[in-house]
């Protein structure tokens, strides 16, 4: 039986379906997994995602040709039954599942299975062949539970309101800057975001995501504010002049990077929080096992290590070259304006 995803240059395509999924080359019809730029890009003729995504895919994309669907929703397509189901990623994330001939497949886009109060959690999906990210596939990548890691940041940022000192802390703007809104306490200060962070924050609450008040900096009249305040921004800004108005201030990143010793020193930061969208190491593996799947494509990450340790666990397990990630560690570890 012929595959029902396979690669072409333009991306990952369902060839009886006619569609592709996060395609990185303009395509007619695109069923896109979330809204990061590395899977989500312009030109494309039709867009299919989930319903909770429209917010944040028109924040990031403008005008485009998009369909939604609930999640769980099926439609068809060519005779291939498709539908969306959650990921656990960022807001709207969604893994795909096709039916056709008899099988199911299923992309996962990128995921993770921690509990996360901005996004739906992530739901195992039985299939015949399973589709998965390996960007933390590494035994080394094991997170922390999410009271602890904000516990810290917590800690920090009051230790730094009171020395008068703001707090910076660059993250993504997208997903994981509301996650760290979230989580963090607003009874310490003021939290003041970056211009590249508010649209999307306005996305999640018109989903009904429960954020913090936040504040642009040029609604800040009150010096001292500035002094006390929490800056969440992307980490292109903490390298720019536009962190100079908060003078002295002690910088951070969010990041599951943060789990690997020198990221934090090679980045110039004060701290290092080890804060990841993705599955880490037991993530990847329970979620492969809880979707019964035989066979299983590893894509984007540690690709080799993932794909070995499937097949020493009796899998058939192989690879797919795509052109996810870049984005994600541009953007996370270098000084780009959004993913890790």
């Amino acid at each position: 039986m012929a595959d029902l995803i396979v690669q072409r240059p333009e991306g990952l395509y369902c060839p009886p379906g006619d569609f592709y999924i996060d395609p990185w080359r303009p395509v007619p019809r695109a069923v896109i997994t979330h809204a990061h730029s590395d899977h989500a890009r312009q030109g494309s003729g039709h867009y299919l995602a989930s319903a909770p995504a429209e917010g944040v895919l028109r924040t990031r994309l403008g005008e485009i040709d998009l369909q939604t669907l609930r999640y769980g929703e099926r439609v068809q397509h060519h005779g291939v039954t498709l539908s969306l189901h959650p990921a656990g990623h960022v807001l709207g994330s969604s893994q795909v599942r096709l039916e056709h001939g008899g099988e199911v497949w299923v992309a996962s886009g990128d995921y993770k299975v921690a509990a996360d109060p901005t996004c739906a959690p992530f739901e195992a999906v039985r299939c015949d062949v399973f589709i998965t990210e390996s960007t933390f596939g590494l035994p080394i990548y094991r997170w922390c539970p999410d009271e602890e890691i904000f516990a810290d940041i917590n800690a920090w940022w009051a230790r730094n309101a009171i020395h008068g000192r703001a707090s910076v802390l660059t993250c993504y703007s997208f997903g994981k800057a509301q996650r760290v809104l979230s989580g963090v306490d607003p009874s310490i200060g003021p939290i003041i975001v970056h211009g590249a962070v508010e649209p999307l924050n306005r996305a999640y609450r018109a989903e009904g995501v429960a954020l913090p008040e936040t504040r642009m900096v040029t609604d800040v009249k009150d010096k001292a504010d500035l002094r006390r305040c929490l800056v969440v921004c992307p980490p292109g800004a903490a390298a720019s002049p536009w962190v100079r108005r908060f003078g002295e201030a002690q910088t951070a990143f969010a990041s599951g990077w943060m789990q690997v010793r020198g990221n934090r020193r090679r980045g110039g930061y004060d701290r290092g929080f080890v804060l990841s969208d993705h599955a880490d190491w037991p993530g990847l593996m329970g979620a492969i096992e809880a979707t019964g799947a035989q066979r299983v494509i590893v894509t984007h990450g540690s690709v080799p290590v993932m794909v070995r340790h499937l097949r020493e666990r009796g899998l058939q397990a192989e690879a797919f070259d795509t052109e996810y990630g870049d984005d994600a560690v541009e953007g996370d570890l270098q000084a780009g304006q959004d993913n890790a």
